[in-house]
């Protein structure tokens, strides 16, 4: 059996960034960030050559549940 390719760090920290967008109807996986998008848009992004150094970098975050005892008025 062939061992599963392993991806690069690159491609590990953009999947686990906030700006990350997976790959959907037939789009490959991109990056979202304004500055970014621009210029690697969303056929031709490549994590190795974008997210090793990226200063936009941000975990990903999960939202957090709200409490429905919160008195949150809108």
């Amino acid at each position: 059996m062939s061992d599963p390719v392993t991806p690069s760090p690159a491609v590990v920290r953009f999947r686990s960034c906030r700006w990350y967008q997976p790959p959907e109807a037939g789009a490959p996986e991109f990056c979202t960030h304004r500055e970014v998008k621009p210029y690697a848009g969303t056929t031709t992004f490549d994590a190795d050559a974008w997210c090793p150094d990226c200063a936009h970098y941000k975990v990903r975050r999960t939202p957090k549940k709200r409490d429905p005892n919160d008195a949150f008025g809108y």
